[in-house]
């Protein structure tokens, strides 16, 4: 017994689209842009989280690691994109 159903098979109507021999996965580039920008995020919030700890340090902390206080200065108001 075949059972009809009531609705119409709207994809049916569609025109077919013509796959590249072969070709069964979308290239793989789109995947390694998006893991580059991943990379990038990751290593700017690393950065910004990195000036806003030197930005904490006291003087006495800075003299221990070896930096003054005029070159946390200039390492904290860069951007986070610039290195």
């Amino acid at each position: 017994m075949r059972v009809v159903s009531p609705i119409p098979n709207v994809h049916a109507s569609y025109p077919k689209v013509a796959q590249p021999a072969g070709r069964t996965e979308w290239p793989r580039w789109p995947k390694a842009i998006g893991l580059f920008a991943v990379a990038v995020l990751r290593e700017w919030c690393r950065r910004s989280r990195e000036r806003t700890q030197l930005a904490s340090l006291d003087d006495r902390m800075l003299r221990d690691i070896g930096v003054t206080r005029g070159e946390v200065l200039a390492e904290i108001n860069k951007p986070f994109w610039r290195r």
